[in-house]
């Protein structure tokens, strides 16, 4: 692994697994997500993690016109680096995932690693009332669902992006496997160091949130990347910012904001996505480490910076 004596924080605002029933402060609107997300770089985010939402019900879009609507605010607003979602959602066609990644051609875009279900069913409990009819076959019907992701799409993104575009990737590895799939890429030249590894963990269906899962997950791609990747990682729900604290303490990056949990203390809505920052960044700055700056991330990750982009 790359270590640095700076830490990247990333911020996913919006997500596609949360629904506006669940949280009034979920961003679903442009200017909500803009708004979001300029708060969360304000407050020390290096990297915004974006997926977008159709502004009348909430449900997640992958219409570059609804990424072309807050895409350009957050660009004259601040200096983060904007990562595009190609994951999208499972109700999603394979095409429709990478529309926007291809219309904007971002610095950095998510890329999953493979195959899983990818169940979050049981946020249905915790709802009282729905605000859009969407909202709970959508939830519940996760549990019979599969987020596709074969090699034939890992590749299409690989060089219909990042070949065409010069994007990096975030590599997501919700699974041990997934890592080796990885280095299938490696191999055939796919991709380039440095690798920006993002561990998933806390998904039904994907690898648990155990702190074991995370040093298995670093000590096997070192064995596969040696210096050659930089990690970060997050857990979902409860245990987003004790995960990122065990991830700094191994010596990665980070990523926090309401896509992965709703929450800054148990029971407790997040106001904000900048609140779930700004407490990973107090947590941080008291073990010692220093904060990057998105100059500093683009360095570290090799980016081609924002002239390259598209919007």
């Amino acid at each position: 692994m790359r270590k640095s004596g700076k830490i990247i924080i990333t911020c996913a605002p919006t997500g596609s697994i949360h629904t506006p029933s669940m949280s009034p402060h979920l961003p679903i609107t442009p200017d909500e997500i803009a708004h979001s997300a300029i708060e969360a770089a304000a407050a020390g985010a290096a990297i915004l993690h974006l997926h977008a939402r159709n502004p009348e019900d909430g449900r997640p879009s992958p219409s570059p016109e609804h990424f072309a609507a807050f895409l350009p605010h957050i660009a004259r607003s601040c200096d983060a680096i904007v990562n595009i979602s190609t994951g999208g959602s499972a109700t999603m066609s394979l095409n429709e995932r990478i529309e926007a990644a291809k219309a904007f051609r971002p610095e950095l875009c998510s890329l999953n690693m493979g195959p899983l279900i990818f169940d979050f069913s049981g946020a249905a409990e915790r709802v009282g009332t729905w605000q859009h009819a969407w909202e709970r076959p959508y939830v519940e019907s996760s549990r019979d669902r599969i987020m596709f992701n074969s090699n034939a799409y890992i590749e299409r993104i690989m060089v219909e992006v990042g070949q065409a575009f010069g994007t990096r990737f975030e590599f997501e590895c919700y699974d041990i496997g997934h890592l080796y799939t990885l280095a299938h890429f490696v191999d055939r030249g796919l991709v380039k160091p440095p690798f920006l590894i993002q561990g998933v963990f806390g998904i039904l269906g994907g690898i648990g949130p155990d702190p074991r899962n995370l040093a298995h997950m670093v000590t096997i791609a070192d064995s596969l990347f040696g210096e050659d990747y930089v990690f970060s990682a997050f857990a979902a729900g409860r245990q987003q910012i004790p995960f990122c604290t065990q991830s700094a303490l191994l010596g990665g990056n980070v990523r926090v904001g309401l896509e992965d949990s709703l929450f800054i203390d148990r029971g407790v809505l997040a106001e904000s996505n900048a609140v779930q920052v700004k407490r990973i960044r107090t947590i941080l700055e008291a073990m010692g480490r220093e904060i990057a700056s998105p100059a500093e991330a683009r360095a570290m990750l090799d980016l081609k910076g924002r002239d390259g982009v598209g919007f």
